[in-house]
């Protein structure tokens, strides 16, 4: 069982779940979920470490200051979670923008971290012709102004798709009810916009694309830390060319297939994810 606590962090508050001793292991949620897709996985590894899930600031159950929500704004209020906690000898969890947050984290703090693990995330910047045609066709909707604020502030539909795309076992009612609590209204909705705004496509956002190249040379030519990519199925972001690219290209990243799993895998494969840590935990003595 998970304990919950909120701390002051820059002009606002993160609040995170917490389970179990020892050193920690942080797990960061993407859009537009929160620490809640974590349930499942961390009574799992409580037995392993300090287990700890925040909330990304303005998702779940955090604060909702008035900034932009860009990558780096995340960046930046994680710091300073990671600061007020003062974590040490970090061993990192991360799907989704949460993988992204989790190797940059990494990547500029090498000395703090065991070991990284990620899934359904970004390891290189993306392509319009990466993408199928219904993907293409909606996140340039999303990216579109006026049109994106159509669809996610004022219909709120990018948390419906999502989260019916996203999860192929589907969901119980009180769960779904977790994931559109912290959105009720235009306003609170903002981060779940920007984040698709975020994603680096043909070079743009320019700074975006630049986060994701550094780490990726970083796992390409460091003696680096462990790190642990889990793939489900071949659709998304596990499409074929991109995990080749990824074994032939990252080559500190040990690539684990698991079973079938939508893009928001916690929910479909959490014990099969929890599995795999295990497993690659012993295998390098984290």
């Amino acid at each position: 069982m998970s304990t919950a606590h909120h701390i002051n962090v820059l002009d606002s508050f993160i609040f995170y779940r917490e389970a179990g001793t020892g050193s920690p292991i942080v797990f960061l949620h993407g859009n537009p979920t929160s620490s809640h897709v974590w349930r499942n996985v961390l009574p799992q590894l409580a037995g392993r470490g300090r287990c700890f899930a925040p909330d990304l600031i303005g998702m779940g159950s955090s604060g909702k200051p008035d900034i932009a929500y860009r990558f780096a704004d995340h960046a930046r209020y994680l710091d300073a979670w990671f600061a007020a906690l003062d974590l040490r000898e970090v061993v990192l969890v991360g799907y989704d923008w949460g993988g992204v947050l989790a190797l940059d984290w990494a990547r500029r703090h090498p000395e703090r971290v065991r070991g990284v693990v990620v899934f359904e995330t970004f390891l290189r910047p993306m392509h319009w012709s990466d993408w199928a045609p219904q993907g293409e066709q909606l996140f340039r909707a999303l990216r579109t102004p006026g049109v994106g604020e159509k669809l996610v502030l004022e219909q709120n539909e990018f948390l419906a798709r999502s989260l019916a795309n996203g999860v192929q076992h589907g969901l119980a009612e009180s769960d779904r009810g977790v994931y559109y609590a912290p959105y009720p209204d235009p306003s609170s909705r903002r981060p779940v916009l920007q984040w698709p705004r975020e994603i680096p496509i043909d070079g743009e956002p320019a700074d975006v694309a630049a986060v994701i190249e550094r780490y990726g040379e970083w796992l390409a030519h460091t003696p680096a830390k462990p790190a642990l990519l889990l793939t489900f199925g071949d659709t998304g972001l596990n499409d074929p060319k991109i995990v080749e690219w990824a074994r032939s290209t990252l080559r500190a990243l040990e690539i684990v297939p698991l079973g079938r799993a939508g893009h928001h895998a916690p929910e479909d494969a959490p014990d099969e994810i929890a599995r795999a840590i295990r497993s690659w935990l012993d295998r390098h003595a984290l």
